[in-house]
């Protein structure tokens, strides 16, 4: 019942805002670009129609100054204009009856995300699909560029990955040679878990002058112990919660006074969407938890002058 519901609801969108076709161009240069899982994309002019499968992708797009050909999305809730889009599913299952009344020119996937198994299906079922994947800092930008490319805006869109590239540059020079703390960068509390060194938000951390407590791990993610964390005994603790507010569960650390994060007062909080989505405004993150890490150097010198 609710399948069919989105489906008539998706119809009445498209009604309302038809299928543009588009001739072709015969002085526009093909588009050539080859996917993170290795797939060229070859297109004979910018795409018109498409879908994208992550919220990081949707705001990249807008990023790129491709919001407008935008048709529907998996968790579009950033910029405002993206709150309008129709919804084809989530990370666990895609509508692929929406997307087949759709018919997008082009499905833009997140690898980690989406999975290689809900992409050979959107492939089987005769999508044209790219794939996109975000190891580092400079990936973001990248992508951007490519997002671009491929919708036909790369003015706009190396216009903003450009810039965008410049205050990483500021950011990097800015935060050199600075007393190295360490940081747990708590994604959750219940079950307990952090990322590793692999993760971008640990280029993030160590931009800024710190050091992944966990950078060590095997897995990308891993599930830790309260007995590892007093082990490791990092200086600050970096929790990333639901939203905009501080996790309660923060405070939950004021249990083990001795803990170096809690006998300085190191304990905080930077808001997921600027900082666990891979965007441009990753940066709004990194600037916060910059700051937060001279706090931690202050609150540390501070300490020390008052003990003496």
């Amino acid at each position: 019942m609710l399948r069919t519901l989105l489906n008539l609801v998706i119809t009445a969108w498209i009604l309302a805002f038809p299928t543009r076709v588009y001739a072709g161009d015969p002085t526009m240069t093909p588009i050539r670009v080859q996917g993170a899982d290795g797939v060229w994309l070859e297109l004979e002019q910018p795409a018109e129609r498409i879908v994208a499968l992550a919220p990081s992708i949707v705001e990249n797009l807008y990023s790129a100054g491709a919001g407008h050909k935008l048709i529907a999305a998996i968790g579009s809730d950033y910029p405002e204009a993206a709150r309008e889009l129709p919804e084809i599913g989530d990370y666990q299952l895609i509508n692929y009856e929406a997307l087949l009344v759709l018919k997008p020119d082009l499905i833009i996937a997140w690898s980690s995300g989406t999975g290689s198994r809900k992409i050979d299906k959107l492939r089987e079922l005769g999508f044209t699909v790219f794939v996109t994947e975000t190891k580092s800092l400079e990936d973001i930008a990248r992508n951007v560029r490519t997002l671009g490319e491929i919708a036909g805006t790369s003015h706009t869109a190396d216009q903003m990955a450009s810039d965008w590239t410049r205050r990483l540059r500021n950011l990097k020079r800015n935060n050199q040679k600075k007393a190295p703390v360490s940081v747990l960068y708590q994604v959750w509390h219940k079950p307990l878990q952090t990322l590793n060194g692999d993760h971008l938000i640990s280029n993030v951390i160590e931009t800024c002058g710190g050091r992944n407590a966990y950078e060590d791990s095997v897995v990308l993610a891993p599930q830790i112990s309260v007995e590892s964390v007093l082990d490791r005994d990092p200086d600050v603790i970096i929790a990333s919660g639901l939203g905009e507010t501080r996790p309660q569960s923060l405070d939950d650390w004021k249990r083990y006074p001795g803990l170096t994060a809690v006998k300085f007062n190191n304990l905080f909080h930077v808001p997921p969407d600027i900082i666990q989505r891979h965007t441009l405004r990753v940066l709004d993150g990194m600037a916060l938890v910059c700051d937060q890490l001279d706090q931690a150097r202050s609150n540390k010198i501070r300490a020390s002058d008052a003990a003496k």
